[in-house]
C-alpha cells in the first residue's frame, strides 16, 4: 500500500500511476479535491484500488488524518512518497516577505517532516519495515539564485532524509529523497512566468540530455527507490537531472539568470 502527497498533478500523479501498474494500492492526498478527484479515476484506469483525501502537508491534524485513513481503508502502509510542494515567488534572499517563508518552510520542510513523523510510526507499528521517499531537488544540492527559501527547505529535506535513514535503519525502514532536475510540470513553469515550451528553450543548453524530464522518469527513480530492488539503498539524495549537475558551469550560468527573463 503506497501513500503519495501532493500526488492531484505532476510528479505525484505519475509516481501514483506508476505505483498502480506495479499492482499497489494507492493513496492521494493533496489540497484540492477536484483535482484529487480527477486524479483518483486516472489511477484507476491503471486496475488499482485508488483513494483521495483532502490533505494540506502543513497541518499536523491533517496528515495524522491521512495516514489514518490509508490504513483504515487498505490496512497498513508499505512505502510513501512525500511529494507535497510550494515553489516560491523566485525573489531575492531579501525581497522575500515573512508570509513567503513561512508558507514555503511550512509546506516543503515542515510538511515533509510531519508527514515522515506520522509515516514512521505507523510502519513501527505494524511492523515489517516500509520505504519512505522524500521529493528533494538539485537546488537542495547546491544554491539557488532568486530561491534561496525554497533551496533551503532543500536541503532540510536532505538532512531529515540521511539522519532518519540513519535511525529507522535498523528497524528495516529505508528512507531516500529524490533531487529533481527540471521536469515538465505546471510548477516548473509557474516558476519560471513563462510556458513550458519557453522553459524548455531556455534550459535545454544546460542539460547534457538536452531536454526536461518527463514526471514519468522521476517516478520511475521513486518506484525504484520503493522496490525491493533497491532493499540496499538507504539514506541516498539521487539527483534525477538529465545530468545538469554533472556540468557545474552550465548550472550556474542557468541559474545566475533570473527566472523571469
Amino acid at each position: 500500500m503506497c501513500l503519495v502527497t501532493g500526488g492531484s498533478a505532476g510528479i505525484g500523479l505519475a509516481t501514483a500511476g506508476a505505483f498502480a501498474r506495479e499492482g499497489a494500492k494507492v493513496m492521494i492526498g493533496s489540497r484540492d479535491p477536484a483535482r484529487g478527484e480527477a486524479a483518483v479515476r486516472k489511477v484507476r484506469a491503471h486496475g488499482a484500488e485508488a483513494e483521495f483525501r483532502a490533505t494540506d502537508a502543513g497541518k499536523p491534524n491533517q496528515v495524522e488524518a491521512l495516514v489514518a485513513a490509508c490504513v483504515d481503508r487498505f490496512g497498513r502502509l508499505d512505502c510513501a512518497f512525500n511529494n507535497a510542494a510550494y515553489g516560491g515567488s523566485g525573489a531575492l534572499t531579501a525581497d522575500t516577505d515573512e508570509k513567503e517563508f513561512e508558507e514555503t518552510i511550512a509546506v516543503n520542510l515542515r510538511g515533509v517532516w510531519l508527514c515522515m513523523k506520522n509515516e514512521l510510526k505507523q510502519m513501527l507499528r505494524q511492523g515489517g519495515g516500509g520505504a519512505i521517499v522524500n521529493m528533494s531537488s538539485v537546488d537542495g544540492l547546491t544554491g539557488s539564485p532568486n530561491g534561496a527559501i525554497y533551496s533551503a527547505t532543500k536541503h532540510g529535506v536532505d538532512g531529515l532524509t540521511r539522519s532518519a535513514a540513519i535511525e529507522y535503519g535498523p528497524e528495516g525502514i529505508r528512507i531516500n529523497a529524490v533531487c529533481g532536475g527540471g521536469f515538465a510540470t505546471e510548477m516548473l513553469a509557474r516558476g519560471y512566468g513563462h510556458d513550458l515550451a519557453w522553459v524548455e528553450r531556455y534550459r535545454r543548453p544546460a542539460i547534457p540530455l538536452g531536454r526536461l524530464g518527463r514526471p514519468e522518469e522521476c517516478a520511475e527513480a521513486v518506484v525504484w527507490l520503493c522496490s525491493d530492488a533497491a532493499s540496499y539503498v538507504t539514506g541516498v539524495c539521487l539527483p534525477v537531472d538529465g545530468g545538469l549537475l554533472a556540468d557545474s558551469a552550465s548550472y550556474m550560468a542557468l541559474r545566475s539568470i533570473p527566472g523571469d527573463a
